[in-house]
């Protein structure tokens, strides 16, 4: 960008940040580490619990659903509250209130308690993430660190994400599924200390107060239709009108919420960016990723464990290569705009994905382990290209002192996605199980409950360890065979949702173009950025910019 009467390049002037920041981005990475960590240890410890409390199909969904669900229901309040009351201190309130929700799911003692513990994490984590996101946009307001700084940041969420099993893997080789759990308490007591003191106080002093009538509208719309479309997933048809009214139910509340949010003065959520054609796009392609490879992690962690007969800790460990997918496909980003126009990029992961996907679909009850692990490792690597961009266009939309609530959005959007891919295709999942498992074949082998065997594969499993060999094996040869259909199904459900990813990328982002590069301001500067720019230009390398369409970038 060069000044109009001179030519001269035009010199943003930027505060740049030093080793205090730098310290305080150390720990600001704690909380994106634990709930990465959290989601993976939790998908290893389904078939344990489920065993243990006694859990039915339905409430297994709700202990990984619930979580996600009430993430997504408070994340725009959390990430507007933070604006006002201050990101630290909300940020500091939340880990708190993570740590006790933590014990509590810990040490619950049945299914009813265990789900009531994971929707107040769920509360608790709303808090974390979009402070996290906006303390680092306020910290980092030189272009390039900004860029730097996300990029760590979201390395440690993936990180958290291989991590998760491996660690949650060897802990269920040694103690009880509710030590899954305590994963995030000292992480959290790490943040607790040395937070005050790394980090900055933040709030928008132009903010206003909250509308507390934007939090229940925007909880009355989240909630009620996500459950819904849950009931209706996991059986609704044949009696549809509970879970149709609960959508409509949420639709009403929505719409108003989006009338008052164009009529206030200081909305929760700034309306007027989903006039831009990329930022909608870039949102729902990012929930679309997240949405299929939820579906499919909860889906393949099942198999791995139930179905190839794989221990929790090897299991971890299978798993871990998804969070290092995660990591390469962003660092490929970068690489591959130096060849590809921006939404090249993003359709060649799309690609990937869902041909990652196809190849599931071919998977039997034997031989496939390795294959499984490694397509869906690519299907996490093709998502990788969206993320890297998605979250730098949202966050770098607003001013600084927005940084909250736009990041609640980019948030949401992944969180949303996920919980809906929990739900559908969890529930599709269950759904062609049950189907597939009949009556009649679980009453042929003797010994049998099958009544408690078709609930799901890890009960199954579990039955199947307490009977003689011939009726053991049979009952797993069942069960297996009919959860390995039910995984191929979800895989092409997975496959179809990255085809309509890549149309969208097609349809609503084709003016994707590269922005003009900022040129990095002086060692002393002050003043902040503001532009959309803030985080998608680079000097030194504008083919590794995140790139925006023209009027995305005028804003």
């Amino acid at each position: 960008m060069q000044d109009a009467t001179s030519g001269a390049p035009a010199q943003a002037a930027v505060t740049r940040a030093g080793r205090k920041e730098w310290v305080g981005l150390a720990v600001l990475a704690l909380p994106a580490l634990l709930v990465a960590m959290d989601i993976g240890a939790l998908f290893l410890a389904l078939p344990h619990l489920s065993a243990d409390l006694g859990i039915t199909g339905a409430q297994q969904l709700w202990v990984t659903d619930i979580y996600g669900f009430m993430l997504a229901g408070f994340l725009p309040t959390m990430g507007t509250l933070g604006d006002r009351v201050g990101r630290r201190r909300l940020l500091l309130i939340g880990a708190t209130f993570f740590t006790l929700t933590s014990l509590l799911a810990a040490y619950s003692t049945s299914g009813a308690e265990l789900i009531v513990a994971r929707a107040l994490l769920g509360v608790a984590g709303a808090s974390l993430s979009p402070s996290t996101l906006a303390l680092i946009s306020t910290m980092f307001q030189d272009p390039k660190q900004q860029k730097q700084a996300i990029g760590i940041w979201s390395t440690c969420l993936f990180g958290g994400t291989a991590l998760g099993p491996v660690i949650g893997g060897v802990m269920l080789e040694y103690f009880w599924w509710g030590s899954v759990f305590l994963l995030g308490v000292p992480v959290m007591v790490l943040l607790l200390a040395v937070g005050p003191k790394a980090l900055p106080e933040f709030r928008n002093p132009e903010a206003g107060r909250l509308d507390y009538l934007s939090v229940l509208l925007s909880l009355g719309a989240v909630l009620p239709v996500v459950w819904g479309v849950k009931e209706f997933a996991a059986g609704g048809a044949a009696d549809p009108v509970p879970a149709v009214a609960a959508i409509v139910a949420g639709l009403a509340p929505g719409v108003l919420f989006v009338r008052r949010q164009g009529a206030l003065d200081h909305p929760m959520i700034d309306v007027g960016l989903f006039r831009r054609r990329e930022f909608t796009g870039v949102l729902l392609v990012m929930s679309l990723g997240s949405l299929a490879l939820a579906g499919m992690g909860i889906m393949s962690s099942q198999w791995i464990q139930s179905v190839a007969d794989v221990s929790p800790g090897a299991a971890g460990l299978l798993q871990a290569p998804t969070g290092f997918g995660f990591a390469v496909g962003t660092a490929l980003s970068a690489v591959l705009l130096k060849w590809f126009r921006p939404r090249t990029t993003m359709i060649i992961g799309a690609s990937l994905s869902a041909a990652a996907y196809l190849v599931i679909t071919q998977a039997t009850a034997t031989g496939w382990l390795a294959a499984v692990v490694l397509c869906y490792t690519l299907a996490a690597l093709g998502v990788g290209p969206t993320y890297a961009q998605g979250t730098g266009i949202v966050v770098g939309s607003v001013p600084p002192e927005k940084a909250g609530s736009a990041a609640s959005l980019s948030e949401t959007s992944t969180v949303f996605g996920s919980t809906l891919g929990l739900a559908l295709l969890g529930s599709l999942g269950a759904a062609v199980y049950r189907h597939r498992v009949s009556a009649a074949a679980l009453h042929a082998i003797p010994g049998v409950d099958a009544g408690r065997a078709r609930k799901n594969v890890a009960v199954a499993d579990g039955i199947a360890a307490g009977l003689p060999h011939d009726a053991a094996e049979a009952l797993r040869h069942t069960a297996g065979t009919a959860f390995t259909t039910a995984m191929t199904v979800v895989a092409l459900a997975c496959a179809v949702v990255c085809v309509g990813a890549a149309l969208i990328v097609k349809l609503l982002i084709r003016d994707l173009g590269p922005v003009p590069a900022v040129p990095e301001a002086p060692e002393n500067s002050a003043a902040p950025v503001n532009s959309v720019n803030s985080v998608n230009s680079e000097q030194d390398s504008p083919a590794a910019a995140v790139p925006l369409s023209k009027d995305v970038a005028s804003g």
